[in-house]
């Protein structure tokens, strides 16, 4: 009752103000409009990409375990658990990421080996001609 004494009579929205009360005598108010966010987008369950990793590079079986994985996270999410989709399919990026390296790993020690292997059989041809020239062409 104190408050409408000393700033004047409550005012109901949208009426005019009466004769003799000005703005400065009013509370201000600020008015923000709060608009519904688009819902966040579903996490991904990397399906595709456990699929590829389970037929060209199924190491240690780490791409069948993507695989069940990404399907147990496209499973959370039919039924509405963001969360752990969002935690299977976090697993599945993993796993995937995991066979990606073990297999650049492996090709990049496979090159090696080979080129390794050939280099010793060309040195062994040559010094196998060096001490038998008779197998030299003529």
């Amino acid at each position: 009752m104190e408050r409408s004494r000393s700033l004047g009579p409550a005012l109901p929205p949208y009426e005019p103000l009466s004769e003799g009360l000005d703005m400065e005598g009013l509370p201000r108010s600020t008015v923000v409009s709060v608009e519904p966010s688009p819902p966040p987008p579903p996490p991904r369950d990397h399906l595709a990409w456990s699929l590829c990793t389970t037929l060209y590079a199924n190491i240690c079986c780490l791409g069948f375990m993507a695989l069940v994985f990404s399907v147990k996270s496209r499973d959370r999410k039919v039924l509405g658990d963001y969360s752990g989709a969002l935690s299977y399919g976090s697993t599945a990026k993993y796993l995937n990421i995991t066979a990606l390296l073990l297999n650049i790993f492996l090709i990049i020690l496979l090159i090696a080996l080979i080129a390794s292997s050939t280099i010793s059989v060309v040195n062994l041809f040559n010094q196998e001609r060096e001490h038998h020239p008779f197998l030299n062409p003529t």
